[in-house]
């Protein structure tokens, strides 16, 4: 079995897409079993895209140019061989549709076609193969595809006191992004990747009204990021702190309230555990490799500033619970710990905030409204500011 790469190619009579334009894919759908299946998505113009496949689960990645995705998201709901489909901005000029197997499957056509009318459209047709028939594609393909990043990553600029700057840093990371939206809310349908945003943007701003100190976005558009990136990207920026924002949803939705998370590979709880696995599926849904653990740590000086970083964590999340106890809902037992990919940075101090739950219409009414988003973002001020004055200047 030989590895199959599809690419379209512009002719020189068609209509180039300008630089920084986005193509527009207006409409899609998909038919077929669990022996075969078919998905047609039309374009207003003609795209270039690779189509690449990943394992572990068995995964068709199709690479694309900016897209603006515009037909409703039932149009190309997971059916026949595919029990995730998954699509959306990865950077500036590229976007990415992930289609997860209910089995090992292959393509036997991807092609782009013009209709009779306005635009082209990606043609593809998968069918079920055998687990062999799939490892052989994985393996002689040439595409190498991203990896996540190893979980542990080499101590940087950012593991130093902040006093020798002068300027407290950080990193406000809204989670999901592009072709991961992460939950939906239960009434509005509003997706988490944008409640994540809209709070991030709030709470950096109200963070720089504060003297010495520096807020900035891991993502400040619809982008995704890895887990890995998102991490770099703090310390490439001088993180002091890392603070990643999230709103879940829960089966009981009965359950609301915002919750600290800080690392610990021994989840507080089956809820705690349950919600870090569904974050560190983050990679996975955009079509990357999931690392088989956390590596282990061989430097006992690593070993050593990792339970140092983890003791400043649990210090920052101590005091945003008694900054939000009588002022902001908390879960019971608001303080958890598990093992979140994206906590796991040893030499800068890092929370994970779930704002509230999706699935609860009250918090969702409220993870919509900017007063409460600003009222969480001055208490989370008020956080920090006690972490830096009592931990960080005292010289804890």
């Amino acid at each position: 079995m030989v590895s199959f790469v599809a690419r379209a190619h512009a002719t020189e009579t068609e209509p180039a897409t300008g630089e920084g334009e986005k193509l527009l894919a207006f409409s899609a759908r998909i038919a077929g079993d669990d022996a075969r299946t078919r998905v047609v998505i039309d374009f207003d113009g003609k795209p270039e895209f690779s189509a690449h496949y990943v394992a572990s689960p068995e995964r068709i990645v199709i690479d694309l140019p900016a897209t603006a995705f515009g037909f409703p998201a039932a149009d190309l709901s997971a059916r026949g061989l595919f029990k995730d489909i998954r699509y959306g901005t990865m950077g500036q000029g590229s976007a990415r549709i992930v289609f997860t197997g209910i089995r090992p499957v292959r393509l036997v056509l991807a092609e782009v076609q013009k209709n009779e009318g306005h635009g082209y459209r990606l043609v593809l047709d998968a069918e079920m193969t055998t687990p062999k028939a799939f490892a052989d594609l994985v393996a002689q393909q040439k595409w190498v595809q991203p990896q996540s990043g190893s979980a542990i990553e080499g101590l940087g600029a950012s593991a130093r006191d902040p006093a020798t700057d002068g300027v407290f840093t950080i990193a406000v990371d809204a989670g999901h992004g592009g072709i991961d939206t992460g939950a939906m809310g239960a009434t509005s349908k509003t997706p988490e990747k944008e409640i994540t945003l809209a709070f991030a943007e709030t709470l950096a701003a109200r963070l720089n009204q504060e003297k010495g100190v520096k807020a900035f976005l891991t993502r400040d558009s619809d982008t995704f990021l890895s887990l890995s990136e998102r991490v770099t990207l703090a310390r490439q920026g001088g993180a002091d702190l890392f603070i990643s924002l999230h709103a879940d949803t829960l089966g009981q939705k009965n359950i609301r309230g915002a919750t600290v998370y800080t690392l610990s590979d021994t989840a507080s709880d089956r809820m705690a555990a349950a919600l870090a696995a569904r974050e560190n599926l983050s990679d996975q849904l955009a079509g990357y490799s999931i690392e088989s653990g956390p590596p282990e740590i061989a430097d006992i000086l690593l070993d050593l500033a990792r339970r140092e970083t983890q003791a400043f964590s649990i210090s920052l999340a101590e005091r945003v619970v008694k900054s939000f106890d009588g002022q902001i809902g908390l879960i019971n037992n608001p303080h958890r710990q598990a093992g979140f990919q994206v906590l796991r940075a040893p030499d800068m101090p890092s929370i994970l905030l779930e704002l509230g739950f999706l699935s609860n219409p009250a918090d969702e009414a409220l993870l919509l409204d900017p007063a409460w988003r600003q009222k969480v973002a001055d208490r989370m001020a008020d956080a920090v500011g006690r972490y830096r004055a009592e931990t960080v200047a005292g010289g804890g």
